[in-house]
């Protein structure tokens, strides 16, 4: 994405044509996602966990046509008889493989009249006057639905079995470190979620102050070559380390290591991506890992993970002015010297290759790479309001689920921003997720406003 201006200040025409480039821009992606498989591995379920890519394909096009064109559009329904087998509440992502969906071929087709009716929807909308369509919300919601369905078709991707059908250039070379491995963030008041982000999701209203105590994060995420150390110390095998949910998790799983590594007879680490078997880089973030796996390993280090506002505090509070920015590098839009993001590398990059990301207080890969767990449950902000549907959000509220942010490597730039927020099982590997760590400082450090060398 380009550094446009904020949606607000961009006229109707304007809004239109950016609409219109980013609804492209995710269909392309979803098109490039199930182009590069037969139909025979389209209709097929690779994991029990996941939905057949052609499920997501033809229920990205449902939501728009529920949204775009019955809603805004107010257009009668194209397919009504289709709605229940694309709705994600009905049938588990186990189950649908056995439903009667749309062939590939129906899929497309599908796919292409709901997307006429939707940019007609889109030319006829004053974007104004209603709050579902006021800045284009509506056309923004079904551009980051698609989006998040297309990390999740590349998650599927990588749980396929065959030869490699999807491929990109390496990221960006390792840079070198400089500054510390960690960083005091002051105690006090920041600014948490937001209420004039036009596209923010309902999870992230309203904007609400947040007093934390002073705390140290990690400069960079937990990388592969650290996370190495932990398992060849034993830390799978010494219960000390585990909460007593996650240590019988380790057991019933049988974990061992991140998912997709397996270690050979000289001890060395492979990793499986999309297909390619390769050495485990040891400078990039750790990805494939649970919530469990992630305290287990910060426990181990003498620290333990951030909690959800601890992450947003560092990530988005600029400390000579008191505000809170989009990003961690300031309310310009990503650029690919920003974040690892959008799928163009099909990995995370070596921690150091995005210093202009960096936090006023050097906190860095905080958006793109890998989703990071934080210790905290899956709850609403004060005052939340379910809008515009409560399935998004509302009904997920409570449970085990643990939340995680910042963005992985597959996560488009008009899906991710400094108050996103995402939330899983903690027992879930197939996602894109890492972490980083924190902990409380020294009185020493705390009364110095620096965090010691570690």
């Amino acid at each position: 994405m380009s550094h446009r201006a904020p949606l607000p200040e961009l006229g109707a025409e304007e809004l239109r044509t950016h609409v219109a480039e980013l609804l492209a821009r995710s269909r392309a992606r979803s098109l490039a996602l199930t182009d590069a498989v037969d139909d025979a591995d389209l209709v097929a379920q690779h994991s029990p966990l996941m939905s057949p890519l052609v499920w997501d394909l033809a229920h990205v096009g449902s939501q728009e046509e529920l949204w775009l064109v019955r809603d805004v559009g107010g257009r009668a329904p194209l397919r009504p008889e289709i709605d229940g087998l694309y709705d994600a509440f009905r049938h588990s992502r186990a189950s649908r493989v056995d439903l009667p969906l749309l062939t590939p071929a129906e899929t497309h087709a599908y796919l292409g009249q709901v997307r006429d009716k939707a940019l007609d929807a889109l030319e006829r909308s004053p974007l104004t006057g209603r709050r579902l369509v006021e800045n284009g919300f509506a056309f923004g919601m079904i551009v980051q639905h698609e989006q998040q369905h297309d990390e999740t078709m590349l998650a599927t991707h990588q749980l396929r079995s065959g030869a490699p059908v999807l491929h990109a250039g390496p990221p960006p070379a390792a840079a070198p470190i400089h500054g510390p491995r960690e960083v005091l963030v002051p105690a006090g008041r920041f600014v948490q979620g937001t209420s004039t982000e036009p596209w923010a999701l309902d999870n992230e209203r309203p904007a609400h102050l947040v007093d934390l105590p002073a705390f140290v994060i990690d400069t960079y995420p937990v990388t592969n070559g650290e996370y190495a150390a932990f398992i060849g110390d034993g830390g799978y095998d010494d219960p000390r380390w585990w909460t007593e949910t996650g240590w019988r998790h380790r057991h019933d799983a049988g974990l061992a290591a991140p998912r997709f590594w397996e270690r050979d007879d000289d001890g060395t680490w492979w990793r499986r991506r999309f297909g390619v078997l390769e050495p485990v880089p040891d400078r990039e973030p750790v990805v494939h890992v649970c919530f469990h796996e992630a305290v287990a390993y910060a426990t181990w280090a003498g620290k333990r993970l951030p909690t959800e506002a601890e992450w947003e505090k560092a990530a988005r509070h600029d400390p000579s002015t008191g505000r809170s920015r989009r990003y961690p590098w300031g309310d310009a839009d990503p650029t690919p010297a920003h974040a690892n993001l959008g799928q163009r590398h099909l990995q995370p990059a070596p921690i150091g290759a995005f210093p202009a990301g960096a936090s006023p207080l050097g906190v860095q890969q905080l958006i793109g790479d890998v989703w990071e767990w934080c210790d905290s449950g899956w709850q609403p902000y004060p005052g939340f309001e379910a809008f515009p549907y409560p399935e998004y959000s509302q009904v997920f509220f409570g449970g085990d689920y643990k939340v995680l942010r910042g963005g992985s490597f597959g996560t488009d730039p008009s899906a991710i921003r400094g108050t996103f927020r995402n939330w899983d099982h903690p027992i879930r590997r197939q996602i894109f997720a890492g972490f980083r760590c924190a902990r409380d400082p020294s009185p020493l450090e705390a009364a110095a406003g620096t965090a010691g060398e570690r």
